[in-house]
């Protein structure tokens, strides 16, 4: 419900998925469209855009259909959170995508007692990316103080809270060279593939189209945007429960048990705990594994005493794009 009670237009946010071939996987949340404006400025506009971002109005438990471009249709409903979810098994689907690999789709309410101005225009796009047989390899890439300036490492997280609240999204910095790396990755040995590009991270789905606009406005590869719902913050994991990435990343190399991947992250948090125990479990499915250099000192012991103690799988840490540029040319990732 928007300010004095007026009704604000739904809609409905598709988030950038996965799949194979007969194998579909997309996500997505219905809810009141608060007209965030990405590109504002000044303090105000920026709060103002923070707060309406955590303060959602889901539509909860309703109706959606889903419709393939060869007008296959799959009908499907919102949890109590507003959030969608299918997976099934369809089968053709690579006879859909483009040279990319990417599906198109459309998601639409499928509720006739909705009678807002929505039904005006009751078409929503959704993107599903099914990566080629050719592929050389998939990279899965974290995004915090990975490819952008965050502060996860700062004391209290507080430059956490300046960047994600008093930044638009159009000022933040990506780490330099990281795009041109990540296109170099995505374009692999021959310089002419299409190997996916995997974005994870701890942030919650409220983030989505504030991170999709930081990568698409600097120029990083396309790639499905994985997070975590909100309400998992401040929730104990019981014990030998895994962190929500960890999840998302053993999902990725489930649905693809042929591809190997290359990690990439940073040292500042705990990746370097996450990457190496799946790789430790699954040591054919993981090429290399690159980790940023973080101004942390303390961190930075404890992990360096984790990668020089770990032999099973090349793992670098980089203070630079340059050196993991040289090492991937080495390897023979990248022409």
């Amino acid at each position: 419900m928007g300010l004095f009670g007026k009704k604000d237009k739904l809609q409905l946010i598709a988030f950038q998925a996965y799949g194979t071939d007969t194998h579909f996987y997309a996500r997505g949340r219905a809810l009141e469209d608060e007209e965030i404006d990405l590109s504002a400025k000044g303090l105000f506009p920026l709060l103002w855009n923070a707060f309406k971002r955590f303060e959602t109005d889901e539509i909860k438990n309703t109706p959606l259909l889903l419709t393939l471009s060869d007008g296959r249709t799959r009908k499907l409903a919102t949890d109590n959170n507003g959030y969608y979810r299918i997976e099934e098994n369809i089968g053709n689907l690579s006879t859909l995508t483009n040279s990319e690999g990417w599906l198109t789709y459309e998601i639409a309410y499928a509720d006739p007692d909705l009678r807002r101005e929505i039904l005006l225009e009751n078409r929503f796009p959704g993107e599903l990316l099914i990566p080629s047989k050719t592929a050389e390899f998939g990279v899965i890439s974290d995004i915090d103080d990975t490819i952008l300036h965050t502060g996860v490492a700062s004391s209290l997280k507080w430059k956490v809270v300046v960047n994600t609240f008093f930044k638009r999204a159009s000022r933040r910095l990506p780490l330099e060279g990281a795009a041109e790396f990540y296109h170099l990755l995505h374009r692999g040995k021959s310089g002419k593939n299409a190997n996916p590009i995997f974005y994870v991270s701890h942030s919650p789905w409220n983030l989505y189209r504030y991170l999709e606009f930081f990568l698409t406005n600097n120029d990083f590869p396309k790639g499905p945007i994985l997070l975590r719902s909100f309400t998992d913050f401040g929730t104990r994991r019981s014990q030998g429960d895994k962190p929500q990435k960890q999840k998302e990343i053993l999902n990725i190399l489930k649905t693809y048990p042929d591809m190997k991947f290359i990690l990439i992250g940073d040292s500042g948090e705990h990746d370097v705990d996450i990457y190496i125990e799946i790789a430790e479990a699954h040591p054919d499915s993981i090429a290399a594994i690159y980790l940023r250099s973080v101004n942390h000192k303390k961190k930075m012991i404890r992990v360096r005493g984790l990668v020089n103690s770990y032999k099973l799988t090349p793992i670098l840490l980089v203070e630079s794009s340059d050196q993991a540029v040289a090492h991937a040319r080495e390897n023979g990732f990248i022409k």
